[in-house]
């Protein structure tokens, strides 16, 4: 499963909900400070667990692979730079994505769809129980699951949800928004996570306080702050007709007809066009597309993702550009 969701009555707004725990093996240096061969230990040892629950061992043999990794939220930034050795495992059905020796010795991860953090929770614990069984996991009784980074000491949990908000960004409401959340011990960032920019409407909602607090505390929290934004964002739709948002409505339609005919499409630009679309798709506007064909080709046009894909090379960013206005214009004329 990639970030994007399609299914269930909120996919116009709420697209995935993610969980992830940082977790880390007694008898070990954190960090930087862990040794090659005993980092190769760590995948090794945990690899052959993971790999007899289900899960495949993920090739990372080129910067393409791991790069269209990035993409599909399947790995971090950070798990991609990396030189030190590290493994990516996953379980693709069930959602599950394992980072080894990232900054943590584990990252588990899962995501579903729609706004389902109890669920992604629930079975993320599962694979947590697996490990504990096997490992002895790094836990003190004062400050809970010991971490690399002082801010995920506690339960280790970061839990989030993909939104998009398009009308609460066209009113200017999110720089207000992020400002209430913060107060509340939640933040708001852009579609790969930390310290990256907020594109196409999308937006990642997710808890910063891992100390003292439940994990069950930190779902309810998160989860009746996304129902309230997702409350707000409708009732400013609600408000956007033909008639008082003419400039708006041309946008859409103008959107709508560049991804359909266009020979030349930058990835900037189609996340502009898609953010236009998929709104349109909301007001019943744009009706020969729906959402699970615009999801799905916000991550196959991807710069990576659309390159491996392609059945001969792609030789620089102008015959990249012509492939992914032929890719949409096929996807949107089936």
């Amino acid at each position: 499963m990639a970030w994007y969701h399609t299914t269930g009555k909120d996919n116009d707004i709420i697209l995935s909900s993610r969980v992830r725990f940082a977790r880390n093996l007694c008898g070990y240096a954190f960090g930087n400070r862990l040794e090659r061969e005993k980092a190769e230990e760590i995948i090794e040892k945990v690899g052959d667990l993971l790999a007899a629950s289900g899960f495949e061992k993920v090739p990372l043999t080129s910067p393409l692979e791991v790069s269209s990794l990035v993409e599909k939220h399947y790995i971090s930034h950070e798990f991609a730079e990396k030189k030190a050795p590290h493994a990516l495992l996953m379980n693709e059905p069930c959602g599950y994505a394992v980072m080894l020796c990232e900054e943590d010795h584990m990252r588990l991860q899962c995501i579903l769809p729609g706004l389902s953090l109890d669920e992604a929770y629930a079975s993320l614990c599962k694979l947590d129980d697996l490990i504990d069984e096997r490992f002895d996991v790094a836990y003190d009784e004062k400050l809970g699951y010991l971490t690399h980074c002082p801010t995920n000491l506690g339960t280790g949990m970061r839990a989030s949800v993909m939104m998009f908000l398009p009308a609460l960004t066209m009113a200017g409401r999110i720089g207000g928004l992020a400002n209430q959340l913060s107060k509340i011990g939640l933040t708001m960032r852009g579609l790969y996570g930390e310290g990256t920019a907020a594109q196409g409407g999308l937006y990642q909602i997710s808890n910063q306080i891992t100390l003292g607090i439940t994990e069950e505390d930190t779902l309810k929290k998160l989860s009746d702050v996304i129902r309230q934004i997702k409350e707000s964002e409708l009732s400013i739709r609600r408000l956007i007709t033909e008639e008082n948002n003419p400039d708006l409505v041309d946008r859409i339609c103008r959107a709508e007809g560049t991804l359909r005919h266009a020979f030349l499409l930058s990835s900037n630009e189609f996340i502009s066009l898609y953010a236009d679309v998929r709104l349109g798709i909301s007001l019943g506007i744009v009706k020969a597309i729906d959402y699970e064909t615009l999801d799905s080709l916000f991550i196959s046009v991807m710069p990576a993702t659309l390159t491996l894909s392609a059945s001969t090379p792609v030789e620089g960013d102008k015959a990249r550009d012509i492939l992914r206005a032929k890719r949409i214009k096929e996807a949107l004329c089936r």
